[in-house]
């Protein structure tokens, strides 16, 4: 059996909602478009874009320990000082 499909045949299609519905965009609820899914438009996807990087989407996390990403590697190598020597 040999496969005829082309790079551009990769498409990959929803299965139907089990209601028979159409998908609708997250933004303005029109019908989506497979183009701009599941958004319906160029605007709608660029107006999602702009939520993600104002920080509209976030999810809540516990405030942990306020140490920076190297502070756990210096604490246990131990601080070094300007002259190469360890504080004591």
């Amino acid at each position: 059996m040999t496969d005829d499909s082309g790079p551009g045949d990769a498409r990959v299609v929803p299965l139907p909602r089990k209601d028979g519905a159409r998908r609708r965009c997250p933004i303005c609820s029109a019908p989506t478009l497979h183009r701009f899914r599941p958004f319906c438009s160029k605007r709608c996807a660029d107006i999602d874009l702009g939520r993600w990087m104002k920080g509209n989407y976030r999810v809540p996390a516990e405030d942990g320990p306020e140490e920076g990403p190297g502070d756990a590697l210096r604490d246990s190598l131990g601080e070094v000082g300007d002259d190469g020597d360890e504080d004591s």
